[in-house]
């Protein structure tokens, strides 16, 4: 099991952000998170990545209960892609750098890098197309050339779980769509890792998402195949307005029905 997420509550002072969350990704899943903003996206996240503790509840991940496990070890085999991370890194280091060291999830290199880990950039650089991004300093890169580099870095430590948050956030049409296509292709590898994909986006789920889980106020909404949650009668509930889902090269794109009041 990638993830099983047992009856999880957690509350901040008198506030009860997750409610009762009931959840679990099998291998084999990719799994789209969707939700309004203060669903408790981040929240979850940070559960199941073992930086906030629940107040009840149980989470295993990757086969490992928390509170039996030491989580800094579980952390290694989880890969975290996140708009907060990308002001974390150093400017003035090249992509070169910033994704070798992802390897041991520093920020910054601090630890020469091996022949291995150097071939294994390089292969990074070139599956990505990003080969000519090779010595230009992160800070001098485009949003979307620093997402690429930015998941690129996540898959050095060769993550079974990838959770990318959000990472089209600010990209223009193009750069979107082509970082779908790279996400996609991560999809597709052999042996590759399990993602969970975190959007407020229907279109970008791609369709090698197998399953979506929809959050709303701290509670799980709805939970399953695409083609069970990803419904106009779904999501027209879920949202609050009448919606329409047109499906167009096994993607859904959603648009507000006449009838809905947009205030």
């Amino acid at each position: 099991m990638i993830i099983d997420v047992k009856n999880v509550s957690w509350q901040r002072d008198e506030t009860t952000i997750l409610d009762q969350i009931n959840w679990q990704v099998s291998e084999g899943e990719h799994w789209c998170l969707v939700g309004l903003n203060g669903s408790g996206k981040t929240s979850l996240l940070k559960i199941i990545s073992g930086y906030t503790w629940p107040t009840k509840g149980e989470v295993s991940v990757l086969d490992n209960l928390y509170g039996t496990v030491d989580l800094r070890e579980v952390r290694k085999s989880i890969g975290w892609v996140s708009t907060s991370l990308m002001s974390q890194l150093h400017e003035h280091e090249t992509a070169f750098r910033v994704i070798l060291s992802g390897r041991e999830a520093t920020i910054g290199l601090y630890t020469a890098p091996t022949v291995e880990d150097k071939q294994q950039a390089q292969e990074l650089l070139e599956m990505f197309r990003c080969v000519h991004l090779k010595n230009r300093p992160y800070g001098a890169l485009s949003q979307g050339e620093r997402q690429k580099v930015l998941i690129a870095r996540a898959l050095m430590a060769k993550p079974r779980l990838l959770i990318l948050d959000e990472p089209c956030t600010g990209l223009d049409l193009l750069s979107r769509e082509q970082l779908l296509a790279m996400i996609e292709q991560i999809a597709k590898q052999p042996g590759g890792p399990a993602l969970v994909y975190v959007t407020h986006h229907i279109e970008e789920i791609l369709p090698c998402f197998t399953h979506t889980l929809l959050l709303k106020d701290g509670k799980v909404y709805q939970a399953g195949e695409n083609d069970q949650v990803l419904t106009t009668d779904e999501l027209s509930r879920f949202f609050g307005v009448s919606v329409n889902i047109h499906r167009s090269q096994g993607r859904s794109w959603i648009s507000l029905g006449e009838e809905a009041i947009v205030r």
